[in-house]
């Protein structure tokens, strides 16, 4: 299924029925990649009296709850009211769901004992300035990132400039395969966070930042569209799916 779409005044040319997933789906397992020390995501049938929501224990469907966090527990987008004093939530942020993409792989440098993710390892990946999305993947890159549990781990972080560098890219969408674009702990500065969303000066309102995603080395560097789908969910952050999709 081809789709050729305009995007800033270039057409372009995509195949619907071969989508790249960079997401990590949510489990109840203990592969679930887990981060800000909490336990990994429940996911159980509801009971009701004697009534339990299950096919092997009677009931006639499936009726699960389910509790997760969307930070610490998989794949999420969030918008500046992860850090604002006011309300602000994902599913009024973002209103569109197409955007051009370019992939990039940087190796976080070594500075005063943290892995950083320094403007020049930015400016020198980034081939093409003029794009709406940037997703990031960090050396090194293993599929034990879907599961990997990174609770006082000091995991690679992005530099308050390198956010602030793409932030004047006029790039509205970030994405990174990490669990917080910021330190773990930086005892609340949130640098990068507040850099590329410009807050509290000018907050970017309708621009996101995707943590916990997966970019497997079959996907090259280079140029995608992606599709940002994320759960409707009246909050600062939700699960979502980012899927990209290479230009025929």
């Amino acid at each position: 299924m081809r789709a050729t779409l305009k995007i800033k005044n270039k057409q372009v040319t995509v195949n619907l029925s071969k989508p790249l997933d960079i997401s990590i789906p949510l489990s109840a397992e203990t592969k679930n990649p887990l981060a800000w020390y909490i336990d990994k995501p429940e996911i159980s049938p509801v009971i009701m009296g004697d009534w339990v929501g299950s096919v092997e224990n009677g009931a006639s469907v499936n009726f699960n709850n389910i509790q997760f966090n969307p930070h610490a527990h998989g794949t999420h987008t969030e918008c500046v009211g992860h850090i604002s004093r006011e309300f602000n939530s994902i599913h009024e942020a973002l209103k569109e769901y197409f955007f051009s993409a370019e992939v990039v792989t940087v190796t976080p440098r070594g500075i005063n004992g943290d892995e950083v993710i320094t403007k020049e390892a930015i400016e020198k990946s980034l081939k093409v300035m003029n794009t709406q999305a940037i997703v990031i993947r960090t050396n090194p890159n293993s599929a034990s990132k879907r599961s990997k549990k990174y609770s006082n781990t000091n995991w690679p972080y992005l530099a308050e400039d390198a956010a602030q560098f793409i932030h004047d890219l006029g790039i509205e969408h970030l994405l990174i395969d990490l669990p917080s674009v910021d330190k773990e702990k930086d005892e609340g500065a949130l640098k990068a966070h507040k850099a590329f969303w410009n807050y509290p000066k000018a907050p970017r309102f309708n621009s996101t930042i995707t943590e916990f995603i997966y970019v497997p080395n079959s996907i090259k560097d280079g140029s995608y569209l992606l599709n940002l789908q994320v759960a409707n969910f009246v909050n600062d952050a939700a699960p979502s799916r980012p899927v990209l999709y290479k230009f025929l």
